[in-house]
């Protein structure tokens, strides 16, 4: 099944104009997630809205919106007001510039979202408006309005589609000076950048998200496993940083330590066992279940078992 759009309306490029959807581009819910129990009973915590004061629960049609001016005094907001602020960019995304995407200071990236167009028609002009952005070799910025807040969009080809990415305002990122002022400035030697260089080349290579595994992930399935299995849960020694007491000998120590690791990782490693994407399931069988490839090939095929009475 398609996955549903989180915003529909329009593209727009001064006149040229198509309808468009958006959709997430990411998602984390395949991750393992907790629920909170009540470590009585084993039940889930259920939260509820109460009032502050009564303590009373309240219901849904009764809760509004409201603004703090001071404290206990709130200025109550209600959904048609709130729609009556609507923008143009509740419905539209106008392009307003063009841009070098390093002119984009990587603070501003919030997350990704995929655009297409929204039915049968209005390809034409996506597939210009498309082109037309690959061709300058730049990204279109534009404003949409997702969660009942605008944002800035940058827009990017990718293959047949478009990457729109939500961009922060200035007031949403912080100042550097605040956590960089006591830093101190420190010398750092040639020698000391030469062999620092040294093994920035040996472990030189392309980014492949393939190839990194989420260890803490495979931590938890694992200890999920464990719990499952009945087995101890032992705790692991936790990694210790070490004083640096002669940074050149580190130094030197990491560029044999770096070539190393170049020459190990040239070695064919054998196959990991891969997951399924979006598989949940903890990877080992339940203790005194069958395998379910064991199971699968005992099963009798071509003819159908007689139900026992």
């Amino acid at each position: 099944m398609a996955p549903r759009a989180n915003w529909k309306g329009f593209l727009r490029l001064s006149l040229v104009t198509c309808p468009v959807a958006l959709y997430p581009a990411t998602s984390e819910s395949e991750k393992i997630s907790f629920n909170q129990l009540n470590r009585q009973t084993g039940h889930r915590i259920k939260y509820l809205k109460v009032d502050a004061d009564t303590g009373d629960e309240v219901s849904n049609e009764d809760i509004v919106k409201g603004y703090q001016i001071e404290k206990d005094q709130f200025i109550e907001v209600t959904k048609e007001e709130l729609e009556e602020v609507a923008l143009e960019s509740t419905r539209t995304i106008e392009i307003d510039e063009f841009v070098d995407k390093s002119d984009i200071d990587p603070r501003y990236f919030i997350r990704p979202y995929y655009l297409r167009p929204d039915g049968k028609v209005g390809h034409d002009a996506f597939a210009v408006i498309r082109e037309t952005i690959r061709e300058m070799n730049k990204v279109a910025i534009g404003r949409v309005v997702l969660t009942s807040r605008e944002h800035i969009i940058a827009l990017e080809p990718m293959d047949k589609g478009l990457v729109g990415t939500l961009l922060r305002y200035p007031y949403e990122v912080r100042s550097e000076q605040e956590y960089f002022d006591e830093i101190q400035d420190v010398k750092v030697t040639k020698d000391m950048l030469d062999l620092a260089r040294h093994i920035v080349n040996q472990k030189a290579g392309r980014f492949e998200p393939e190839k990194f595994e989420d260890q803490y992930e495979s931590a938890l399935i694992e200890l999920i496993n464990q719990k499952r299995a009945g087995k101890t849960i032992t705790p692991k020694e936790r990694p210790r940083g070490e004083n640096v007491v002669d940074l050149m000998d580190a130094l030197r120590k990491s560029v044999g330590g770096a070539a190393a690791e170049t020459r190990a990782a040239k070695k064919p490693a054998k196959k990991a066992k891969k997951r399924t994407a979006g598989q949940k399931e903890m990877l080992m069988p339940i203790e005194g279940k069958k395998p379910v490839k064991e199971a699968a090939a005992k099963k009798p095929t071509g003819r159908s078992q007689r139900k026992s009475a």
